[in-house]
């Protein structure tokens, strides 16, 4: 009867670790931001009050690679314009991997109000 009992024990303690590096990953690993509008962040993009392209890459560049297991290390990360603040909205920046090719990262503007602008792009 002991033998079993052990059994059990490690195999629920394995799917317990297991169950947490799921969820540490998803909850490190996310794609979606809410940034503050403010003076040093906002700019203007066809009329509209859009997050600023240095803060947009800053941000994406750094959530891109949180873990080494989820998509691959970017740096460069560079974007044309600016994210307007209007639901919908989308813009191309683009970032360099390790080994030197250039890899599109799209951005999307998810919900915005008069302060801040939530935000995601596709790994």
């Amino acid at each position: 009867m002991q033998p079993s009992r052990f059994v059990v024990g490690v195999v629920g303690g394995a799917a317990a670790v297991v169950a947490l590096g799921a969820l540490t990953t998803h909850l490190v690993a996310g794609t979606e931001s809410t940034t503050e509008l403010d003076k040093q962040s906002t700019v203007s993009v066809g009329g509209h009050p859009a997050l600023a392209p240095h803060i947009l890459a800053g941000r994406t560049q750094s959530k891109y690679h949180p873990l080494p297991w989820v998509g691959p290390k970017v740096h460069d990360v560079t974007c044309p314009t600016g994210l307007k603040a209007v639901a919908g909205a989308t813009v191309t920046c683009t970032g360099r991997k390790s080994d030197g090719a250039t890899i599109p990262i799209q951005v999307t503007t998810v919900q915005a109000t008069d302060s801040s602008i939530t935000w995601k792009f596709d790994r």
